[in-house]
């Protein structure tokens, strides 16, 4: 049987991040809405219905038996066995939204369903970018519980400093720290497997640094803190997700913020999180074509995909960059930064697709993975089309 994961109710809700990818493909937590759910199900075999322009690199379902599963949530048990349950021909709705099924894709309709049932307990649901860091602590916890159970840390050099219980640090095999402080008072700490915690680091739960990611020397990470998978980070973040394979290596803030994957911030790039007057802030809303407010008072950056920027660069509160974006010029830029701005500033001429893909290329070779022509091929429409 495979596992489908639609897009269809909440793609252009978090865009800029899914410009290049499915919701699925999100990470929160330690894990991928993906991830999670492969492993709560035990179902390998994973296909996507999002648009057609990711397609190419994001499999379309095959016409068989199929579990199709809106994915950006955290299940209760209830809700879990309620899905591993599902005959055919059976759904289950959540808020008058079909939120998974049992069927044939062959066919695939909703006359194929016979019995629906409504699911009436609250879930804890992502419908914007903001609750990826928001409920960042919860999603932690939830995986947090998935990957260890059952399971041995590694132990914890005794160069380091622990405030808190040990059973709430977990870390996987070949991961390195040495003097270094961890509180694991305030949230557990996940440490992937090759990942390193540099000497003098300072870590506040809860915190989850993914597999082969770093933590430079002197870092001080607050949680809820995810660092997605061959990132490095330093200076001071504050409840942040970052997707992986991007760097935040130096001396800098950033907080309240999700940053995509291949981007970079330069050294001493700062992001605010909250206004002067302690406004709400508001964030560029794609689906709306304007800013609406979060209802939050901290919120900082949300960055799409192979962005970066230069040295000493500073974001207002509420910053919205989109993919490819090069941020270089003086002064704040603009609360939205364009798809491929060369410059960062509202009217910068655009990023040329073809110097755009030579970045990609060196960015990611460093990686050991390749620019892919289904990835071009994305980066082109996004160019054509946003």
């Amino acid at each position: 049987m495979q596992l489908v994961f639609s897009d269809a109710q909440y793609w252009e809700d978090f865009l800029p991040l899914t410009f290049t990818r499915p919701t699925a493909e999100m990470r929160c937590g330690i894990l991928t809405f993906a991830e999670r759910w492969q492993k709560l199900l035990e179902i390998q075999e994973i296909s996507f219905i999002t648009e057609d322009y990711l397609q190419e690199k994001f499999k379309k379902p095959e016409g068989k038996e199929t579990l199709f599963i809106v994915p950006n949530f955290l299940p209760s048990k209830t809700v879990l066995e309620q899905i591993k349950n599902l005959q055919q021909g059976e759904a289950l709705v959540y808020e008058n939204e079909l939120l998974a099924a049992r069927v044939n894709m062959e066919s695939f309709s909703l006359n194929q369903i016979e019995k629906m049932t409504d699911i009436t307990e609250e879930l804890l649901f992502f419908k914007q970018p903001t609750d990826l860091f928001s409920y960042n602590d919860k999603a932690i916890d939830f995986d947090f519980e998935l990957l260890t159970n059952g399971r041995t840390s590694q132990p914890l050099s005794e160069t380091n400093g622990l405030l808190g219980n040990k059973e709430d640090l977990f870390i996987e095999e070949g991961a390195q720290i040495e003097f270094s402080t961890l509180n694991t008072k305030s949230g557990k700490i996940y440490i992937g497997k090759n990942a390193e915690v540099m000497e003098g680091c300072n870590l506040r739960g809860p915190i989850a640094l993914c597999d082969d990611s770093k933590f430079n020397l002197g870092a001080k990470i607050y949680g809820a803190t995810t660092i997605g998978p061959h990132s490095k980070v330093g200076g001071e973040v504050n409840n942040i997700v970052i997707f992986g394979y991007s760097n935040k290596g130096h001396d800098g803030f950033v907080g309240n913020s999700v940053i995509g994957e291949w981007c970079n911030l330069g050294a001493d790039s700062n992001s605010s999180n909250l206004k002067n007057n302690y406004a709400e802030v508001k964030l560029w809303n794609y689906r709306l074509k304007r800013f609406a407010n979060t209802g939050l008072q901290f919120a900082g950056l949300i960055m799409g995909d192979h962005s970066k920027t230069a040295i000493n660069t500073q974001l207002n509160t509420g910053t919205v960059a989109g993919v490819a974006a090069n941020i270089f010029k003086s002064g704040f830029p603009p609360n939205l930064i364009d798809n491929f701005s060369w410059g960062g500033m509202k009217g910068d001429e655009k990023f040329k697709l073809e110097k755009a893909y030579e970045v990609a290329e060196k960015a990611m070779a460093r990686r050991k993975v390749p620019l892919t022509e289904a990835d071009k091929d994305i980066l082109k429409y996004i160019y054509e089309n946003y």
